[in-house]
This record gives structure tokens, sequence and C-alpha cells, in this order.
């Protein structure tokens, strides 16, 4: 360990020692091509020549580049990006890609995500430039054309058909927004455009970095990340198109928009230009006059009755509205405008306790999140984001939190569409806050640094303040910015008609004119028992706890095989003191010492790596599940209520043993069900601190005549308590009743030290409507507060749960069928039954999808899974998923457990 007493204990002052595991502070010398497959020199790389569409107003993504490291281009710029240039021995690339990405794609490094693959990777290959060249045609030009682009990491020369138009001190940060008027270079023809990539390095640019979630890349995501844009167009052109949106709370009857845009003459004579739009079915339009190079804002004023109200998922409906904008000149078409908003309100005020409560147009919601990984070589595939976001509302999340890696702007359509907020903000721990986090890594700001950092803010406010599904920026992280940083991005805001919340933290930290941040960051990071989660301090369930989980997440046998040697996987179960590389390069979490120990206290030592994995889902099914329950349970205390909870984190970018709700392949354990389990609409729940049985209810709509049931059973399933209390009702909006208490382990006679609870919710008509099933100790985890670090509270003595192991064996039957379902998907149902004799249990029975080969069939949600059941008891779970993904085989269920042997029975 080594936080530094100095230091606000947060989350990441481990990392000016990380950076050395990292190697950021020296380099590799080996080839990175020794070894590996190269082009030949003479190989002409083949990219897709991308034919730029002629008509105004168009704007088309060029389709990819030809790449190579400088050292090995002897050729001048100017060759380099001129027409018909061979490109000879270069590399092809995406759209989007780093240069890294681009070297996996072809095939000139093996699998990063296996074992220590990416370690092998020498960094010295990516510490000098590298070319990134495409060509684009275009028919004619008689129009104007630019190039319009941002997400260069970390700077660029630019240059077009043998011309330099931008230097990389201006071509400089991941985040700024760059249009370049080409039209006097563009030919009829072939063009080429060339970017000089320079080298990145987060603690020196105002870009990416990785800090301590995974094993960063070893080019630092070095390239271009998204789309490079040759726009074409008249002599005026529209630019800032936006709609300002305010609407009337609490009545939602009415709504106030306000269009704006900017309308530019870059021609050499003054024009007359028309500007014409349209809104929800209603037109305007505005005749603007234009001296030469000059740009006048057009500002249009509409009020809209009964308006189509924005809603996060599971409080009311996602409709959009579009804004489209032309400009023409002397009759002819010069240039359009498009743009997609919603009706939404948002505000986070402060509550008593100085805590950020979040509030949708008037109703409060406590937030519910994820902390969100792209890709670690930022790939973008959207199929991949649209199933992660699916499993987010599949979880019962509402949120997704966006530390730096702001997402290309499909993300945020998809987030419109599936009603998941988003939390955006800048990064810690790096450049971004190097001017205020003492001596952690991250260089202090130049001069040079404030243009690109207001830049920077200025093309992210402008690209998502029309997505309703943003309701923040966080202009801080671990720490919160200076006075003169602030105004650097306040003015950036104000200057896009920000209108959502600024927070100026994630931790509890304030700046000048943003106040107080109203967030806490203080962990935990690492295992901690799931009776934590209910003190009202530190990491428990009262205000805005922005980053937070009990550590690692061990996925499933299946991931783990197809991530690790069979001598890794060895060590991981059998050794808790070996670093581990797929935990984090930082030495506070390089092995899973603290998981380890407490899996071995509470459940007994693991008897192989299957008993170890099996230990590890039961483990972290019931730390999510309370984490969850603590928060859910604690919103709407009179007291520090429970505001907003952030799982740290949602995904990972690799094939991670920590921070995780499931795991690269989107495979699901004991931590996606757990948090699933949770979440859901209407739950009835058990309370770790004050043994009460609490029902809450997500759904907008109250919950009258329930029934609550609580019984406690010995290991072997003897009855040991049983109470029924009817009449149970509660309200909506995360509203929670208390329905009973469950008595002391020790006034309960014959209760065995280790022993479990029933919970059920039945309604009016005796439907069972929620069910959650918990396993306990009489003796609980005891924490030594007083020995809180900034990552986690010590546990002086564990819970005995390894009565558990004495289980007897659960005969659990299944049967399953598949039909087709719409839009080429498949639907499995499946029946699993306890047929036992006797009166044991089968615990976390988990069912999975797998083909003919028994591989997991992924992505898949499934109603359910992790069911405990009694004898005679059946559950009928259904998975959906791509009918693409079985790959022509036939479905069939795997049927585990705790203490169910594994099955597997065709699912046809």
């Amino acid at each position: 360990m080594f936080h530094r007493p100095a230091v606000p204990p947060l989350r990441r002052s481990r990392l000016a020692t990380a950076a050395v595991a990292l190697g950021l502070l020296g380099s590799l010398t080996t080839s990175a091509w020794a070894g590996a497959r190269e082009p030949s020199p003479e190989q002409h790389t083949r990219v897709p020549v991308t034919a730029v569409r002629s008509t105004a107003g168009t704007a088309t993504a060029l389709s990819g580049y030809a790449i190579q490291s400088s050292a090995k281009v002897p050729d001048s710029p100017a060759a380099v990006s001129s027409p018909g240039y061979p490109a000879a021995g270069w590399y092809p690339a995406g759209a989007r890609s780093t240069v890294l990405a681009a070297l996996i794609a072809d095939g000139v490094h093996p699998d990063p995500f296996y074992s220590t693959n990416q370690q092998k990777i020498p960094k010295a290959d990516f510490q000098v430039p590298w070319w990134y060249r495409s060509d684009f045609t275009v028919a004619d030009t008689g129009r104007r054309t630019y190039l319009d682009f941002s997400g260069v990491i970390s700077a660029a020369d630019v240059y077009v058909d043998g011309k330099q138009v931008a230097k990389a001190a201006d071509v400089n940060g991941a985040y700024t927004q760059h249009e370049l008027d080409v039209t006097s270079l563009v030919r009829s023809g072939t063009n080429t455009v060339a970017f000089r990539i320079r080298p990145n390095d987060p603690n020196k640019n105002l870009t990416m970095g990785w800090i301590d979630w995974l094993q960063p890349p070893p080019d630092e995501n070095m390239g271009i990340v998204r789309d490079v844009l040759v726009r074409r167009g008249g002599p005026v052109a529209l630019r800032d198109a936006h709609v300002v949106t305010k609407l009337a709370v609490p009545s939602l009857a009415s709504a106030d928009l306000t269009v704006k845009a900017q309308v530019r003459n870059d021609s050499g004579a003054p024009v007359t230009a028309k500007v014409r739009g349209s809104v929800a079915g209603t037109t305007f339009e505005k005749t603007v006059s234009l001296a030469a190079h000059r740009t006048k804002p057009v500002t249009f004023a509409l009020h809209l009755t009964s308006p189509k109200v924005w809603w996060p998922a599971g409080m009311g409906g996602r409709p959009l509205y579009t804004l489209d904008l032309s400009a023409s000149v002397n009759g002819a078409r010069s240039d359009t405008a498009h743009q997609t908003f919603g009706i939404r309100d948002v505000r986070a005020p402060l509550n008593s306790a100085g805590d950020r409560q979040y509030l949708v147009n008037g109703r409060k919601l406590l937030i519910k999140g994820g902390g969100w990984s792209p890709d670690e070589f930022l790939r973008w595939d959207r199929t991949y984001v649209e199933d992660r976001l699916k499993y987010a509302l599949d979880l019962g999340l509402n949120t997704i939190r966006l530390e730096g890696h702001v997402e290309p702007d499909e993300f945020f359509d998809l987030a419109d569409r599936y009603g998941i907020l988003t939390l955006p903000g800048w990064e810690c721990c790096d450049k971004w806050e190097g001017q205020v986090n003492g001596d952690e890594t991250g260089d202090k700001w130049t001069a040079a640094d404030y243009p690109v950092a207001k830049a920077s803010m200025a093309a992210e406010a402008a690209r998502l303040r029309d997505h309703p599904s943003v309701i923040s920026f966080l202009i801080g992280s671990d720490f919160a910015p200076d006075a003169t940083i602030e105004k650097t991005y306040l003015d950036a805001l104000k200057a896009a008609d920000w209108r959502t919340p600024v927070v100026a933290a994630a931790s509890d930290n304030s700046a000048p004119v943003s106040g107080s941040s109203g967030m806490k960051m203080t962990g935990p990071y690492d295992w901690i028992p799931p009776n934590y989660w209910y003190a009202k301090r530190e990491g428990g369930a009262t205000g805005f706890n922005s980053e937070t989980s009990a550590g690692p997440d061990i996925p499933t046998l299946d991931t783990l095989r197809r991530m690790m040697t069979p001598a890794e996987l060895a060590t991981l179960w059998k050794d808790p003191t070996a670093k581990q590389y797929h935990r984090s390069p930082s030495s506070t979490f390089n092995t899973l010492k603290l998981y380890d120990n407490a899996l071995s206290g509470r459940y007994g030592p693991p008897t192989s790596l299957t008993d170890y994995v099996r230990k590890a889902q039961l483990a972290q099914y019931e730390n999510v599940r309370a984490q969850f329950e603590a928060y859910e349970r604690n919103a709407t205390d009179a007291s520090k209520p429970a505001t907003g909870v952030v799982y740290w984190m949602f995904n990972s970018g690799w094939t991670s043993l920590h921070w995780q709700l499931m795991d690269r392949y989107l495979d699901q354990g004991g931590a996606y069900f757990g948090a699933k389990k949770a979440n859901e609409p209407l739950h009835i729940q058990y309370s770790y601190d004050d043994r009460s049985v609490v029902v809450v209810n997500n759904r907008n709509a109250s919950a009258r005549q329930l029934t609550a049931r609580a019984t406690l059973f010995n290991t072997d399933g003897t009855r040991k308590y049983d109470e029924k209390v009817p009449g149970v009702k509660v309200s909506g909006g995360g509203a929670h009743s208390t329905a009973l208490t469950l008595p002391a382990p020790s006034s309960v006679r014959g209760l065995s030290t280790t022993y479990l609870v029933r919970l059920t919710l039945t309604d009016a008509s005796g439907k069972e409507v929620s069910r959650n099933v918990y396993w306990l100790s009489a003796k609980p985890d005891t924490l030594d507060w007083a020995h809180t670090d900034w990552y986690y509270t010590p546990t002086t003595s564990y819970a005995d749960l390894k009565g558990l192991n004495s289980m007897a064996q659960a005969s659990v039957s299944a049967t399953a069928s598949t039909g087709a379902g719409p839009h080429g998907t498949s639907t499995t149902t499946v029946t699993v039954h306890n047929s036992g004799k006797g009166k044991t249990p089968s615990l976390l029975t988990d069912v999975h999808l797998v083909d003919s080969a028994g591989k997991p069939v992924l992505p898949v949600r499934w109603s359910d899974n992790d069911v405990s059941l009694w004898p005679g008891e059946s559950a009928t779970l259904t998975a959906t998923y791509r009918t693409a993904d079985l790959h022509g085989s036939v479905p069939r269920v795997r049927v585990s457990g705790w203490n169910t042997p594994e099955r597997t029975v065709p699912a046809r």
C-alpha cells in the first residue's frame, strides 16, 4: 500500500507508484515486429477509397486508413499525403482505430486478452509518430469542402493533397473538435488526407488513460477514435444547431423551445441566406444578410402544449423530437443541419444532509448505476455496446457513469432510446487533474493546456447537450478543479447553452462557483462483508456514492478458461498472494489476498478451481445484492437518505478479475444475478443491520394486499421459524415498507450456526411476485471501522458460512424448449424442479444456455437465474438471445448449483 496521509484518502492516490508497474517511466527496445506477421514492402495496403457525396449539407465519414510507423516511412509528408502514394507494407485500419487495435486486427499480435500476451507487446514502437493515410474522391469542386473531426489521440499534423493544413499544436487533445476548410486544395477525382499522429501519454496530454482499471495498452490508445467527416456545402454553412428546452414543472403541460444555430458566410462576397426549419410539425424561417466571411446567430422561439416528455426507463416513455434546418442562397440549398433531442427537466439540488439528489421532471429518483468501460483498444462495436446497455436495463440500473472515455455519439443515441441516464465527466489521476491533485501522477498544466481544456469542454458540451439521457457533466473526479480551471470549463459550458447540472467532482470536494459536489468517493474498492453496506458511514448506504464495490468479481469458469493458462488458473485458487495480471497494475490491487482470505474464512478454503469459482459466485451474489438493497432501502429515509450509488464498475474493457457485473464476453455470474435480484421492480429483502424484512417498490404505482413470508431453515432444510404477514402495502417510486423483523438467531431454538432465510412476497391472488433466499450466520462479520482505509474497512472476524459445505446434494431436473421470437431472436424456456425426497434445498441453481460444444451462448437475457428451490418446488425461466449466436447449433441448457450436480439437457 502506498497511500500518502498528506493526500485526501481518495481511491487513486496509488497511481504514482503504479506508473512504474505500468512501464510508463521506461520503454522496451525490442521491435514489435519480431516474429510477427508484417506486410511485405511490395504489398500495397488496400483500404477502401471513400466516395464523398456532392450534395450540399452532406457529411461522409472516411471509411478507413493505411497506417505505418513514421520510423519506417522515409518519405516526406508531402509525398505521403499525395494521391497515388503506394503505402507499400502499410497496415489497414478501420475508420475509428487506435494503432494497436489495427495491428491486432491485422494479426500482428496474438489475442492481448489472453494470459500475459499484452505484456509482450513492446512499448517502444509506439513512442514515435504514426501515419494515418486515407483517399477520398470528389466528383465536383463546385461545393465547399471541409474536414470535420475529433478523437485524435494525442495530437496530429494534418495534410491534404501534399499540403499541411493543421499543426499538432492546434490539433491537440482527444476531445477537441476541428473543422478545416480544404476547398482550395481538393481536386476532382482522388484526394488524400494524412494525419501524423503523435504518441500519447495521459500524464502529459489531455486525452484518455486507464488508471487502475486494467493493464493499459502499450500504445496508450494513440490513433483516431472518432469519425473523420468530409462535409460538402455552399457559400453559407449552418453550424452549432441545437434546441434549448424549458419544461413546465411539475405540470409538464407545456414546454418552451429555443432553436439556435450559427449562420456562416464562407464566401468572399456578401450573401443573403434563407434559414428554414421545423420541429414537431411547426415550421419557421428567417432571412439573414451576411457580409463576406461573417457569422451571425439565428434564433427561433417555439411554445408546445402537451409536449411528449422524455422519461428514464421504468418511469415513462422516451419520445424524441427532431430539428431540421436548412440554409439556401438564391433558392439553392447551401447547407442542412439535423438534431435529435428530448424534452425533460433535470435538477440536482443538495438535500439537508448536503448530498446531491437528482430529480427528473420533478420526480426524485435513486441513481442506481455502474461505471462504464469502453473496449481497452477503443474499438467501437455498436452491437456490443447495445448489448451491454440492454444488460443495464435487465439489471434494473438507471444510470451509467463515464469517467473520461466519453463514448461516440451513437452511445448517447442508444442511451436516449433505452432511457438510460448518463453521467459523463473528466477522469482522474492523469493530466486532467494534474493541476489540483497534489503530488499524484499527471503533469501540471502549462499555458498551452487551458485552451485545449476549454475547447474540449466546448466540443463535448455541444455534442451532449441535446441528449436527454445526459443529466450532468462532472468537471472533476477525485479532485475538483481550481478557480481558473473551473472558469475555463464553465465559460465553455455557458457558451454552449449547457442547462443540466454541473458537478464539481465525483468526490466530496467543491469548486468556487459550482459549490459542493454533493457526492462521496469513500470506497470501498476491495472486499468488505455484506453488512458493511447498511452502515450510514464511509461507503455505506447514505448520500451519493459515485463509485463503490467490494472489489474482485471472479468470472465464470467458462470465461476463466478463455482468459488464463492452466498454470495461471492453478495459481488463481491456490495462492492468494500471487500477483494477478488480470486484476490491476496497481500494487494495491494486484493480488486477491483480501478477497481470498475472506472467501476461505467465511466459506472454507477452496479445494479446487471449480470449488473456488463456485464459492466466488455465491460470495459475489450476496455482496452485490446487499450493496444495492441497502441503498434501495435507505433511499426514502427522513435522515441522511441514500441518493445514488454507482457500482464500480459496470463492466471491464478487457478480461478482468475485478470491478465488473458481467465479464468481457458478457457471461453472467453471481454478481450479475445478485444485482438483478436486488433491483427487481417489486422486491422483498432482508436487512443485515436490524434483521428487518422490507418490501421495496420501484414501480410507479403503489402495491397493496401483499403477503410477506419469512422462513428460517437449517442447512439440511429443517424448518425452524416461519411467519406470514398479510395486508402489506407500499407506495410507488422507490418507497419501502417494513413487513416484519426476524428474531435474533440465538432466540430460535435449534437454529444452526449457518442457516438459510427464504423470503416470499405474494399478491392478493396468491401469486408469488418476489422471492429472495439468504445464507446467514449466527456469528456475524465484524468490521474494524477505526482502521478504515481509502479502499476498504478491515474485517476482524468472519461470519461462519462453512455449514453450507455440509449440505446434501439436491436432485434438480430440467426440461427445456426453444421457440422463435421477433427480429431474429429465440427464446428458450427452462423449468427446473427440485425432485429430491428429503428436505434439502438446491442453493443458487444456475442455468446456462450452451451450444452443442458446451460453450455459453452470449449475450443472453434471463427472466431470473441463480434460483434456490426446496424439494417439490419448481421455477420456470426464460432466456432470450439472437438466434445467430447459436451458429447453427442446437441449444442446450446446463444446470448446476452450490449443491446441485452439473447436467446438460437439450432445449429443442
